[in-house]
């Protein structure tokens, strides 16, 4: 018998692991375009403000590069992916897979950031 004690809980952050501080601070702010919160080179840490939970970026010493680069399993929703996709692309952003057509319905494309973090960029449902 579970307690449910996370039930009523609200994510708060998500931290994504990365290896070079000031590029992956240029590529969060600059190229997606999301406000710094907080930013510290010493420590290598930096958040973003979003509609949602808040992101933030943490750079891992050369012993622990291997968390980098990983399948992160976030989506971000946006009210037009083909749209989002050329202004990424146009701004330098590689994606894994383009805009497809998804077998649950949805519609989807997945970019990577520098460390090659992967990311779901998925079309928000008509309401």
């Amino acid at each position: 018998m579970t307690t449910g004690a996370m039930q009523s809980a609200t994510l708060a952050y998500v931290n994504i692991f990365i290896t070079d501080f000031q590029r992956s601070l240029a590529f969060y702010r600059d190229t997606l375009g999301f406000e710094v919160v907080t930013e510290d080179e010493a420590f290598g840490y930096a958040s973003f403000a979003t509609s949602g939970a808040m992101l933030a970026i943490a750079r891992v010493e050369a012993d622990q590069a291997s968390l980098a680069g990983r399948h992160t399993g976030i989506g971000w929703t946006v009210a037009d992916v083909d749209e989002s996709y050329q202004a990424m692309q146009a701004d330098g952003v590689e994606f894994e897979m383009p805009p497809e057509q998804q077998p649950w319905g949805g519609y989807m494309a997945i970019f990577k950031d520098p460390d090659g973090n992967l990311f779901y960029l998925d079309q928000a449902a008509a309401s």
